[in-house]
C-alpha cells in the first residue's frame, strides 16, 4: 500500500483528498503542524507528497527544498498560483508535477497514480533505497544524509542492502555470510562482526546512529 503525505492548510481540500484516495486503498497522512512538515514526513515514510505552495509559516518551496536534501520521494505541487512563474519555480525546486487549484480529484488521482508507477513499478532497476530520511546508492556504493555522505566498501554494501531489505525482521548472521557469499565476498563469523561495526561507525558519521541494532545471539534488525 501507498502512503501519501499532503501539505495542505485548507482543512476542507486536505480531508477530501485523504477520503478519496483512502476509498482507492491508499494510506493518506495530512500534515497538521505546519512549522514541522519535514519531522513528520521522516516520521511517516510517504511514497508520494503533495504539497501547497501557500502554508503557514514557511512555503510549499520551502518544505520541498528541505525534504530534496534527504530523499528523492516524488512531489506533485498543488496550487491555486498557477501561473508559469510558480510551475517554472515548482519544478526548479525538485516537484515532478504542478496541479493547478480547483482540481477535479480523479484528475489528480490519475497523476498521482501515473507518477507512483513511473517511481515505483520498475522497483527492481531502481538503484536507491530509502530509510527515515538516509538514502543508499547501491551502485554507487553511497549513503546520503542530512547532507553528509559516506562511501561503503562492497561488504558494507551487503549488508546494508540485506538489512534494508528485510526491514523490522531480524536477519540472521548465517544468512547475512550466505549473502555475502553469493557475491564472492568468503567472509567468516568474525569478518561479519568487524564489517558491521565498521558499517555502523560510518553511519554514525554522518549522523545515523543506532539504526542496526544486535539480536543477540541470532543476527541484526532495521527497524
Amino acid at each position: 500500500m501507498y502512503k501519501l503525505l499532503i501539505v495542505e492548510n485548507d482543512a476542507v481540500i486536505a480531508n477530501s483528498i485523504r477520503a478519496h484516495m483512502q476509498s482507492w486503498g491508499y494510506e493518506a497522512v495530512c500534515v497538521e503542524d505546519f512549522r514541522e512538515v519535514q519531522k513528520t514526513f521522516l516520521a511517516e515514510q510517504p511514497q508520494l507528497v503533495l504539497m501547497d505552495i501557500s502554508l503557514p509559516f514557511y512555503n510549499g518551496y520551502h518544505w520541498c527544498d528541505q525534504i530534496r536534501k534527504i530523499s528523492k520521494v516524488p512531489i506533485i505541487f498543488i496550487s491555486s498560483a498557477s501561473d508559469n512563474m510558480n510551475i517554472v519555480m515548482a519544478v526548479n525546486m525538485g516537484g515532478d508535477d504542478f496541479v493547478a487549484k480547483p482540481f477535479d480529484l480523479n484528475v489528480l488521482q490519475a497523476k498521482i497514480q501515473a507518477l507512483l508507477r513511473r517511481t515505483y513499478d520498475f522497483a527492481g532497476d531502481n538503484h536507491l533505497m530509502e530509510h527515515k530520511g538516509m538514502m543508499f546508492d547501491t551502485e554507487k556504493g553511497l549513503v546520503t544524509y542530512a547532507g553528509a555522505q559516506a562511501e561503503l566498501t562492497k561488504n558494507e554494501m551487503g549488508i546494508l542492502k540485506t538489512l534494508l531489505e528485510q526491514k523490522g525482521k531480524i536477519v540472521t548472521r548465517d544468512k547475512l555470510m550466505e549473502r555475502l557469499w553469493e557475491s564472492d565476498s568468503f567472509i567468516d563469523d568474525n569478518t561479519l562482526t568487524v564489517n558491521v561495526a565498521r558499517l555502523r561507525k560510518k553511519l554514525e558519521e554522518v549522523g545515523i546512529e543506532e539504526m542496526i541494532k544486535t539480536r543477540k545471539g541470532i543476527g541484526y534488525v532495521v527497524d
